[in-house]
């Protein structure tokens, strides 16, 4: 499966320091991976570097316990003069590989300057072998 030059995949093992007292991955520790796929995907749009404006709509469908595999993908849905909303959803597999979307949640993102100043993201997609 190819993935669209927007799109990152992100995949993590739940380990017992993920979890929370029942064994599951933590809210806390869904919501930092969550905002790391989000902040890809935007900065492979962006072609520079962006911040997190805003989180939306994030729900825990269901917990991940720990050993289970996480697959988070992330992907630019909008695109303004300076800003992006990426859309991020998990899913967790068992070692006997059933999988269960677990998560979604919507990021708003800014693309920024050197100086930590707003960008343009305007500009298209550039095409490489890779994306086509």
């Amino acid at each position: 499966m190819t993935t669209p030059p927007t799109t990152i995949e992100l995949t993590e093992i739940i380990f017992p320091e993920d979890a929370n007292h029942y064994g599951t991955l933590f809210a806390g520790n869904a919501l930092k991976l969550m905002a790391k796929a989000a902040f890809l995907a935007g900065r492979r749009r962006a072609t520079c570097d962006v911040v997190i404006a805003g989180v939306n709509g994030v729900k825990f469908l269901a917990p991940v316990p720990v050993g289970h595999v996480l697959t988070l993908r992330a992907a630019v849905s909008r695109v303004g003069r300076t800003s992006m909303t990426a859309e991020v959803q998990g899913w967790a597999e068992a070692a006997d590989a059933v999988r269960q979307q677990v998560l979604e949640g919507v990021f708003e993102l800014v693309a920024v300057d050197a100086a930590g100043r707003p960008a343009s993201v305007d500009r298209p997609i550039q095409q490489t072998k890779e994306t086509e």
